[in-house]
């Protein structure tokens, strides 16, 4: 018998209920000590009905900030108002995974501490803007990483790891996808080092492992997860073979025995135009753990999926953000709220808790 959407799947210690997770999105709802704020309680209790919810990225340090209004995981107040949101969610009987971030060179000194310059891999300026708390400014040329400052940053990753586990958070995702740091750092297009942290894909795909290894000393390997997207060139990135460069990310995944891989198969409205694709099936294949994919589903391409075996689970995001009872609604086929753009990134309730349920509607 085929499986769909609605079925249970396991992960680790987890069993989840359906198979419709919602993806991290960024809502730039914090305030500009990074402090998650209480009306996020709100809004991820509201989708508790996900199989799982994977937060918005989540800055694991100050010089990790790239996005004005993101929230953090590296003081103890920060900890303490995400600590809020998973007692809400989870009194509402959901489960919800922190998504650990660093932008790397896709910020701006006016978001880094001290006004100090956005570091990467290698010098070399991003195209685009940072959105700064004064608007939009041009990316700068980061400053390289030395490479006695790797260790701090795994470091990083190790403290928002215990952070997020002290916030009473069911498992972490480590963010390596979509231009930010840890993408910087495997693909050559942006990492044109020449010591073990660049040059083969062994050397690129490093820190990444690095990160993983100090994470699992926190939690469970099967408590978290990694996100990919070798087929987007958000955030001016590349890499001149990706399937050779993505095959060897999954095996480092592999190595670690990590419960899930989350694959960014489409960026919506920002999809580059690259010289290679890679397949989905190409990585299905190879991976050992459970296949969560992201991209422009709706329920009938979802269902597909995962009755086919292509996938274990989707994500879906602007589904989510304008529909918080979005599992119910795909279960009963009942129309869907359109999301407002307009509102998507900072601001307050509207467009974030004010989206209306089956029930509201029916008042």
């Amino acid at each position: 018998m085929s499986k769909s959407l609605f079925d249970e799947v396991s992960l680790g210690s987890l069993t989840l209920p359906n198979r419709i997770f919602m993806a991290p999105l960024t809502r730039s709802r914090a305030n500009r000590a990074f402090e998650i704020q209480p009306i996020s309680e709100t809004y991820y209790a509201q989708r508790a009905d996900a199989g799982l919810i994977i937060t918005e990225a989540t800055n694991i340090s100050h010089q990790a900030v790239g996005y004005a209004y993101t929230p953090g995981i590296f003081t103890a107040r920060q900890t303490a108002g995400w600590a809020k949101v998973t007692d809400a969610v989870h009194a509402a009987g959901g489960r919800i995974f922190l998504q650990l971030w660093h932008v790397g060179r896709i910020s701006h000194p006016d978001m880094q501490p001290g006004g100090g310059l956005p570091v990467a891999p290698s010098a070399l300026q991003p195209k685009g803007e940072a959105f700064t708390y004064e608007g939009m400014k041009p990316h700068p040329e980061p400053r390289a990483l030395d490479l006695s400052e790797l260790a701090g940053i795994v470091e990083d990753y190790r403290v928002a790891a215990e952070n997020a586990q002290f916030a009473g958070f069911d498992g972490v995702e480590i963010h390596a996808a979509n231009g930010y740091l840890l993408d910087q750092f495997l693909r050559d297009h942006t990492n044109r080092r020449t010591d073990d942290y660049g040059g083969t894909v062994e050397n690129r795909a490093r820190l990444l492992s690095d990160v993983i290894e100090a994470v699992s000393g926190v939690w469970s390997p099967t408590q978290m997860g990694v996100r990919l997207s070798p087929n987007t060139d958000f955030g001016d990135i590349r890499d001149s073979d990706p399937v050779t460069t993505f095959s060897h990310a999954v095996d480092v995944i592999n190595t670690h025995k990590l419960g899930y891989l989350h694959l960014v198969e489409d960026f919506p409205g920002m999809a580059g135009q690259l010289d290679t694709m890679v397949e989905t099936k190409t990585l299905r294949d190879r991976f050992d753990g459970l296949m969560i994919v992201n991209g422009g589903y709706d329920k009938a391409k979802g269902n597909q999926v995962i009755a086919d075996g292509s996938a274990d689970a989707v994500t879906f995001g602007r589904p989510f953000l304008a529909n918080p009872d979005l599992v119910k609604r795909y279960l009963t086929d009942a129309p869907l709220n359109d999301p407002d753009q307009s509102t998507f990134y900072g601001g307050g309730a509207e467009g974030y808790t004010d989206y209306p349920t089956l029930e509201d509607q029916a008042a």
